[in-house]
């Protein structure tokens, strides 16, 4: 199957890592998205084709593994990445890029432009209306191991004053044209549905499937006969909260959502046990000046854990810097990091004879790192104190910084976990500051590293089962080893209403869907959480002492 993901703006460095970690594996996917302003050097690269420093003109300059030059991308500008498996052929790589040319000539034609093939000049081009024949795609691909990845970049609405600061594609003697300047009036999204729609005729994968991002103006969703329209929002509140207009944007009503003050089914109850080994925990935590997670997010099983002896360690602060609708964790300006901390969960770790540790943290974007060195300092400090613990750590994304991961990564925790949270429409409402690509980067730079990744999806925010599965196989296309699935609980007014309950054999069919993947284990129920059954989910992936 070929999954269509329209993913919007996406910053150069986790499209990179999230291609190169889809195309070493199996499944095949086409990314649609739009970047920030970078220039990317190819293999071929003449330093001569270079202008102006990038920085100066407000872009990153970042060295790619594709064939051909200096390249542009930037707002405006649909650039899509085919990650399919090529037939080996001597003509591979002439043949695919000729797929690629084909794809984007087509869609040209939808939106009354004529797109050409110049001999010796890959990409496409346009008779512009000056009488010029001028770029209006540039193409670069890399085929290796019967795999293809990179692709084309075709101007929409670009700024054509950018290309001007290199010599694009190292061509002087053309210059470059977009859509909107040959007098067509199409949106980007416009385009993504015309590119989404011709892909699978022209790749030859007729089955497919689409999904995407939504933004203020609506979202694109695929109907039953595979055409692909932009649906306009929801109906709103009177209370046009930022949350509401979110929502509305990715075709959830919050005027239709499980009012707060409902029932909730007999299968989503909970009862209390406040018994010893529940109080005896509390009063080590609390004899430390430790936070639990289960207590800030309000986790439905924080009896039954901590009954058992086992809690979920929150570092780096009480205060979280993000916003996302469905958290408990209260958004405000954090205070400094504490250095003592870790030393402190440590002793907590050693006291409670556990010999599986969970560590999450608030959002920290206030800090360089995100974070980062509180989870390293942990890991170190509980290693030492109690060799043979297993550490699995729920990490924030760090803003995609690349110095942040590696720190965490190569700290080597057991398992690294980082919940996706919800399927791609819903991204921007659930979690605004977060990014669905960025977050298959993270985990897919887990994977890389050797380590065993580990994700989270809440259901019951307004997504269907048909997103939530292909949701499953992203994950899985990246290499993710453990999944929780489990049904939102609205914490207060002020948070994203409950669209709907999901049924216990809904659990039960995700959690078959997801095993049927290759994911090893799925924990899904409508009361797990991100570290519920951490250690049983983790036995038999890792060496647990």
């Amino acid at each position: 199957m070929l999954e269509i993901r329209w993913l919007g703006k996406v910053a150069y460095s986790d499209a990179y890592a999230l291609q190169h970690r889809l195309f070493a594996g199996s499944a095949e996917h086409l990314l649609l998205l739009e970047h920030n302003h970078v220039y990317t050097l190819g293999v071929r690269t003449d330093p001569a084709h270079i202008l102006v420093d990038p920085a100066t003109v407000g872009a990153e300059m970042i060295s790619v593994d594709r064939g051909g030059d200096v390249t542009y991308h930037g707002p405006g500008q649909l650039v899509g990445y085919p990650i399919l498996d090529v037939p080996p052929k001597s003509n591979a790589i002439p043949d695919f890029v000729a797929k690629v040319e084909e794809l984007v000539i087509r869609a040209l034609g939808r939106h009354g432009i004529t797109g050409v093939r110049h001999q010796g000049f890959p990409g496409v081009w346009t008779w512009s209306v000056d009488g010029k024949l001028k770029k209006i795609a540039a193409i670069g691909v890399r085929i290796s191991r019967g795999r293809s990845m990179h692709g084309f970049a075709l101007n929409v609405s670009s700024d054509l004053g950018m290309f001007g600061h290199i010599v694009p594609c190292g061509i002087s003697e053309y210059e470059v044209t977009s859509m909107e300047a040959e007098g067509s009036a199409a949106t980007l999204e416009e385009v993504v549905t015309s590119v989404a729609e011709l892909a699978p005729e022209v790749f030859e994968r007729p089955a497919h499937s689409f999904y995407g991002v939504s933004n203020s103006a609506g979202y694109l969703v695929e109907d039953s006969s595979g055409r692909i329209h932009h649906a306009e929002p929801a109906q709103e509140t009177a209370e046009r909260r930022s949350l509401d207009r979110r929502l509305a944007s990715a075709g959830v009503s919050t005027a239709e959502g499980i009012a707060i003050s409902s029932s909730k089914p007999e299968w989503v109850k909970l009862r209390s046990n406040m018994g010893g080994e529940y109080q005896e925990l509390k009063r080590t935590m609390r004899g430390l000046s430790l936070v639990t997670v289960c207590e800030e997010a309000g986790c439905p099983n924080i009896f039954e854990c901590w009954s058992q002896g086992t809690a979920t360690f929150m570092i780096n602060g009480e205060d979280c810097t993000r916003s996302c609708g469905f958290c408990l964790v209260k958004t405000d300006k954090p205070k400094p990091m504490d250095p003592d901390e870790p030393r402190r969960v440590a002793v907590a770790v050693a006291e409670m004879g556990l010999r599986f540790a969970v560590v999450t943290a608030v959002a920290r974007d206030d800090l360089e790192d995100g974070g980062i060195s509180g989870f390293v300092d942990t890991i170190a400090e509980i290693r030492e104190r109690t060799p043979g613990v297993s550490v699995e750590v729920l990490i924030p994304d760090c803003k995609g910084s690349e110095d942040a991961l590696s720190a965490i990564y190569d700290a080597r925790p057991e398992v690294l976990n980082h919940n996706i949270e919800t399927v791609v429409r819903l991204q921007r409402a659930v979690r605004p500051q977060a990014s669905y690509a960025r977050s298959l980067r993270v985990l897919a730079g887990a994977v890389d590293r050797g380590l065993v990744a580990k994700s989270g999806i809440i259901v019951g925010m307004g997504e269907t089962m048909d997103e939530l599965k292909a949701t499953l196989r992203d994950l899985a296309a990246v290499g993710v080893e453990i999944v929780t699935i489990g049904q939102y609980l609205r914490p207060t007014r002020k948070h994203l209403p409950v669209a709907r309950w999901y049924m216990p054999k809904e659990f039960a069919e995700l959690k078959q869907y997801g095993e049927s993947l290759g994911i090893r284990h799925v924990e899904s129920s409508p009361n797990t959480r991100s570290s519920y059954h951490a250690r049983q989910a983790a036995d038999g992936l890792v060496m647990l002492s």
